[in-house]
């Protein structure tokens, strides 16, 4: 019996010093991938970490996923971000980092996608709004896009983006009297500001 406990004592004391090892390994490989982020050598970062890579580390790959965006390679990027996704499904910080890469390759149905899972997530978000509501707003889809207007602009009422956006939308929709307020709460912020003059001119 005695023997049994000193194997099992062993065989716990083995697991712990392997799993402090391995830490220690991993540790050292972004810390190496942070110097050679720094100097901008991001092919050898991203060399450092493929060197430990487990396709089940959440960390890892959203660190491979920002390494692989930075050197230019954006499907790459895309690819090891989406398995961030998949790993971390209630994550919001993934879903953010996707948009990066995916802007640079003018993806916009796909980052339409990831700012509604935002939004899935954290209904509130006022950045996901606002962007939303701009992308709404460009393909002239008013009506979406003033509802996401809305939500950002109940958020942060002297917002000056907010202000604005929210009166060209509702410029474009017809309806005169809330767009020439937001113009002119838009010039309380910014004085003179060109657009919201433009905007309160074609009205008037």
């Amino acid at each position: 019996m005695n023997h049994l406990k000193k194997l099992i004592v062993f065989f716990i004391l083995s697991s712990s010093l392997n799993i402090q090892s391995q830490d220690k390994v991993l540790m050292n490989s972004f810390s190496e991938s942070y110097d050679f982020e720094a100097v901008q050598k991001y092919d050898a970062a991203i060399s450092v970490l493929n060197l430990v890579y487990v396709e089940s580390s959440y960390e890892i790959n959203i660190r491979l996923g920002w390494l692989n965006y930075l050197a230019g390679k954006h499907k790459e990027s895309i690819a090891l971000y989406l398995k961030a996704i998949a790993l971390m499904p209630a994550a919001t910080e993934p879903l953010w980092a996707i948009i990066n890469p995916l802007t640079k390759l003018d993806s916009w149905k796909e980052i339409e996608k990831m700012y509604l899972s935002i939004l899935k997530i954290d209904p509130k978000n006022a950045a996901a709004n606002y962007n939303l509501g701009l992308i709404y707003y460009y393909r002239k889809d008013f009506l979406t896009a003033k509802k996401h207007f809305d939500i950002s602009l109940n958020l942060s009422p002297f917002g000056f983006n907010n202000l604005l956006m929210s009166a060209w939308t509702n410029y474009f929709l017809g309806y005169k009297n809330q767009a020439i307020a937001l113009f002119n709460k838009s010039l309380l912020y910014s004085p003179n500001n060109k657009s919201a003059l433009e905007g309160l001119s074609l009205i008037k």
